[in-house]
This record gives structure tokens, C-alpha cells and sequence, in this order.
């Protein structure tokens, strides 16, 4: 049985080990060993019949993403850098794998090139060599700098393959990464990595759901979303929030609560899904939901999800509402349009087979 490497780091949200969660199921299913190595804060995963090996786990400091820390916020020092490399080297040492994954590097995770350098030299000196790869979504940050672009190419000569989880019917990798004449004889499309599973009900019918994934940063959407329901044409449904960063307390017609394991059920019967642009959330948003408004969270130095709100957008398969534009007035207005704008339900707009894909890709290669 051929065995995968697959190393994913969460910072911030816990989008990323979702989507690794996803693909790694996927590729046990098919009959690889996988060992799945996260490096970020422990989760309940389901991996299927993947391993699960825990590093000693950092975070991102702050939603700047810049830094990193321990989950108690103490800083990362030498001490701490060396003994985790030196773990994931011993451990992909005793693995011995066909493939190497990194999720994200060398297009993120840079904060990480401590340890995955001295991972991609075991990797490249280790003989019979594996097959390495990059694992990354459908879009990258497009404010680094050409230095940075430059340093991605150079570091992707060391790749045999990059899988790129996205469709270029709907996002072309060009319009992100501006090297990408330079990786294109080495890069894949997979489609769209999709876990839309869901059980069957009426849980949420006809109801708004306003979510804010596991991420840090959706506070100000759950607290605009409450107030801007009566201000809204959907002023008589219920507004579900989930994963509320604040208590919303006394509001007509409005629950707040933790996210929930059913959000595709609740996705599939909705009215309209209110969320931020995270590719897990969008994904699901374009397998499952009616209407949409996407209030994507974006910094100067974070893009990613402004670029594919936006992108999507010019589609017409959403409606967006920049988020630094954000407040009850604009969210209920962009409620408002969307409701007016033609449903997505029935219009499939992109390929959903990206963990699938991924696993018929990588047997294809070993062969």
C-alpha cells in the first residue's frame, strides 16, 4: 500500500484542516495509507481511515498572520522551531512515504519554512524519492511582493506536481498567482474540494443563515446581520447566526448559536446564506444554497477572500458586500439584491470532485 505524507497548518481559522481533513479521507477511501501531520490547534477531525498525528501546535499571533505563537500566546522561540523539526523529520523518517503533501507551501505557510525546508531536503535525498507535491486552493494572495512570486517559483522547481483545488471554468490560478506561466506544465486542477454531505429535514427552511465559520475574525458580520434584519425585505424570516463571536440577546426573530454539524441541511432549505468568503464556506455555499451574499474578510496583505467574493460575483452567482463597507444599512441593501437576483440552485457553476480527483490523480502518477 503506497503511503502519503500530508503536513496542513491552521492559523487562524480552521478552514484548512477542514478541507486536509476532506482530501485525506478521500485518499484512504482509495486505498492509500495517509498520515495526515497538523500542526495547529487540536481538532475533532473526521479522517476516515487516515491517521492523525499531532505536532506540538502554533497559531497565528494575531489576524495579521504575520507572526506565530504558542496557543497561550507565548512566542515562538529557537528552542521551540528546533524540537518541532526535528519531530516532523523523525517522523516522516519512520513513514517512509511515496507522497509528500504540503498544503499551501510554497504559495503560504512561509512563517513555516523552518521546518519545511529541512522537510523538503529528507524528502528530496531520501532515496526512493516520493513523489512531492503542493497542495493549494483556488486562489493566493495576490499583495505579496515580486520577490515573493519569485522565491514561490524557485521553491516549486523542488515540486513534482501542484494540485490546484479550484475549477478554471469559474477561478483561473492565473488570476492570483502572477507566475503561473512558469508552474503551468506542473500544475493539476482538481475542481473543488466539497464535503456536502448532509442529512436530510426542514432544519433552517425558509430561514436566513448568517455564518461566521471557525474563524476568529466574524464578529462584526454576526452583530450587523442581527441588526439588519428588520431593515431588510427579509424582515419576517428567522435569522439564524452561527458561530456567533457575541451573544446576541432580546432580538426578534433572530437565534444565535455555535456552528452546526447539519449546515448544509440548513444551507439546502434556506432562504439565503449570509457568510464571509472562506473557500470551505463558498463551496458549500455554491453546492447547496439558493441565494447567497458573501461579506469576505480582507487586510491589505489578505486577499484571498475579497478576490473570490468579487470574482464570483462578476459571475453572478453572488452578491457581494465588501467588508470594510460592512454595516446593517449595507448588509440589509445587499440582502435586498440578491433576493431580486436569479437563483444558483440548478446552475452547477463548477467541478466539486477536487478530493476525489485529488486521490485518481496521485494513483494515476505512482503508476
Amino acid at each position: 500500500m503506497k503511503r502519503i505524507f500530508f503536513h496542513v497548518q491552521h492559523l487562524l481559522g480552521i478552514g484548512h484542516i477542514r478541507r486536509a481533513a476532506v482530501v485525506a479521507r478521500s485518499l484512504a477511501a482509495s486505498g492509500f495509507d495517509v498520515l495526515l501531520v497538523s500542526g495547529g490547534a487540536p481538532l475533532r477531525l473526521d479522517i476516515g481511515g487516515a491517521r492523525l498525528h499531532q505536532l506540538p501546535p502554533l497559531r497565528a499571533r494575531d489576524a495579521g498572520l504575520r507572526e506565530l505563537s504558542r496557543l497561550d500566546g507565548a512566542p515562538v522561540d529557537d528552542a521551540f522551531r528546533t524540537a518541532r523539526t526535528r519531530e516532523l523529520l523523525e517522523l516522516f523518517a519512520a513513514e517512509a512515504p511515496d507522497v509528500l503533501i504540503t498544503e499551501q507551501f510554497p504559495f503560504g505557510r512561509t512563517q513555516l519554512r523552518f521546518e519545511l525546508l529541512p522537510l523538503l531536503d529528507a524528502a528530496q535525498t531520501r532515496r526512493p524519492k516520493p513523489l512531492i507535491v503542493s497542495s493549494v486552493r483556488d486562489i493566493v494572495r495576490r499583495s505579496v511582493s515580486p520577490q515573493r512570486v519569485q522565491e514561490t517559483i524557485d521553491l516549486l522547481q523542488r515540486f513534482d506536481l501542484v494540485l490546484i483545488h479550484g475549477d478554471p471554468r469559474l477561478i483561473g490560478f492565473d488570476r492570483s498567482f502572477a507566475g503561473w506561466e512558469t508552474i503551468r506544465d506542473r500544475a493539476l486542477y482538481t475542481g473543488y474540494v466539497a464535503d456536502t454531505d448532509a442529512p436530510s429535514g426542514n432544519a433552517g427552511k425558509d430561514e436566513v443563515i448568517v455564518s461566521v465559520g471557525g474563524g476568529a475574525v466574524g464578529r462584526p458580520l454576526i452583530e450587523a446581520a442581527a441588526a439588519a434584519r428588520a431593515r431588510s425585505v427579509l424582515a419576517d424570516r428567522t435569522w439564524r447566526l452561527l458561530g456567533a463571536a457575541a451573544t446576541i440577546d432580546g432580538a426578534d426573530g433572530v437565534i444565535a448559536e455555535p456552528a452546526r454539524a447539519d449546515f448544509t441541511t440548513l444551507l439546502r432549505n434556506a432562504a439565503l446564506s449570509i457568510s464571509q468568503a472562506g473557500y470551505n464556506t463558498v463551496v458549500e455555499t455554491l453546492a447547496c444554497a439558493d441565494r447567497a451574499v458573501l461579506v469576505p474578510f480582507g487586510t491589505a496583505r489578505e486577499t484571498e477572500q475579497t478576490d473570490r467574493a468579487t470574482w464570483l460575483a462578476e459571475r453572478g452567482l453572488v452578491t457581494c458586500l465588501p467588508g470594510d463597507a460592512l454595516s446593517a444599512d449595507t448588509l440589509a441593501a445587499a440582502v435586498d439584491r440578491a433576493m431580486q437576483a436569479p437563483s444558483i440552485r440548478g446552475r452547477p457553476p463548477c467541478d466539486l470532485s477536487g478530493a476525489a480527483t485529488t486521490a485518481s490523480l496521485l494513483h494515476q502518477r505512482l503508476a
